[in-house]
């Protein structure tokens, strides 16, 4: 392989390159979902209201399973997980393909497909926080959580405009057809690893090890102050996704400019991503928290009543931090949480930063009503900067150091 820069010499290793192709392929046809899933509710004669159901049955078995899958990936090898995962979501999202393809299904049907999807999503991810250590060292751990970050932003942006092409082409179909053949190369990629034997762990029953993991993940102050940090962030950043469009169309230029402020949110993403790449801070929880409060920027840039392209660069920060962030955190959480339990702890992780999201898209529509969309915006903007640097009260955190 020719020479790399520095910061890309984690590329050298070819079991991350087969994991970092997985997921790079698998997260471009994730992010076409959500738009073809609500098209094809559309032009199946669907509501509003169904859309919502639909996009709810995918999300609502993902939180449910992740503290499962975090048990199942620390009992059983990460690679098996994923690859199941893998398959599982294959045969659903193909099916539903076809379905649309072919036919016209029931609503129903869609969502108990895009249920069983998401379900599969709670088995894959923790699995996938798990095996990053396998495969790469402690030293790299950054650079590569940084590049898989970039997978991430440039899904976010190349996945929705794909999407958008394919379903004014030839159909919803045709989108989820991509997205499934995605999974199929992913377990391609992932059955090429070659990894070493996982840790075997005392024989334990499921309750035990998932008991266990809730040990590990509350022994961890860090971890925890951050998490409820995260928990009470997304229910006060469903106001930008609730009151974001009602703003856009009211003051800013209608659903065209409100798409133009989200692709900048994922430009600032990549932006961001690349600098998680080359960043080895000293601190790195500190950073962390520091790059995710600019997510209030956005925010108070519509409370404000700001114009368009200052909303949108308040939203190219708020991407630029969430990658950035999301990398130093990931790489802190791999080196600092032992490999037995990082699966059970990471799935608390996620579960704990999910699990009131959708109460976050339900409140702020009644409290605009009452007080105002403004003064909701304002309120919801002062307490996410404040609930996402309150972890910076514990010690721990402010001091921890960089590997």
């Amino acid at each position: 392989m020719p020479r790399l820069p520095d910061s890309l010499e984690v590329l050298r290793l070819r079991d991350f390159r087969l994991l970092f192709g997985a997921y790079a392929v698998s997260v471009l046809g994730d992010r076409m979902v959500n738009i073809a899933l609500a098209f094809a509710v559309i032009h199946l004669g669907g509501s509003a209201s169904d859309i919502g159901i639909v996009l709810a049955a995918r999300t609502v078995p993902l939180v449910a399973s992740l503290l499962i899958g975090g048990v199942v990936a620390d009992r059983l090898p990460r690679r098996s997980v994923m690859v199941a995962a893998d398959l599982s979501r294959l045969a659903t999202q193909g099916l539903l393909a076809l379905l649309l393809i072919t036919g016209e299904p029931a609503i129903w049907a869609i969502a108990v497909l895009s249920g069983l999807t998401g379900a599969a999503t709670g088995f894959f991810e923790p699995a996938s926080i798990g095996m990053m250590p396998a495969v790469v060292s402690p030293d790299r751990l950054q650079q590569a959580n940084g590049l898989r970050a970039t997978a991430i932003a440039g899904g976010e942006i190349a996945g929705p405009v794909l999407a958008g092409g394919l379903v004014a082409a030839t159909g919803a179909g045709y989108a989820l057809a991509i997205d499934a053949a995605s999974f199929g190369v992913s377990a391609a990629l992932l059955t090429g690893l070659h990894l070493p034997s996982q840790v075997r762990r005392e024989a334990s029953s499921f309750v035990q090890d998932l008991k266990d993991g809730w040990g590990a993940f509350r022994s961890l102050k860090w971890v925890w102050t951050i998490v409820l940090s995260a928990s009470i962030g997304n229910v006060l950043w469903g106001a930008w996704s609730s009151l974001g469009p009602v703003v856009a169309e009211a003051d800013l230029g209608g659903a065209a400019v409100w798409g133009v402020i989200l692709g900048a949110m994922g430009v600032g993403g990549f932006a961001g991503a690349v600098a998680g790449i080359r960043v080895r801070p000293r601190r790195p929880l500190l950073l962390a928290l520091v790059a995710f409060s600019l997510f209030a920027a956005p925010l108070a840039m519509l409370a404000a009543g700001a114009p368009a392209p200052l909303v949108g660069f308040g939203a190219l920060l708020a991407g630029a931090g969430m990658m950035l962030g999301g990398s130093v955190w990931e790489s802190t959480l791999q080196r600092r949480v032992p490999p037995e339990s990082l699966s059970r702890v990471s799935a608390y992780d996620w579960f704990g930063s999910l699990a009131f999201r959708p109460l976050g898209l339900i409140i702020w529509g009644p409290i605009a009503v009452a007080i105002g969309v403004h003064e909701a915006l304002w309120i919801a903007a002062v307490l996410l900067f404040a609930s996402i640097l309150a972890p910076l009260a514990v010690r721990e955190v402010r001091t921890m150091p960089g590997d």
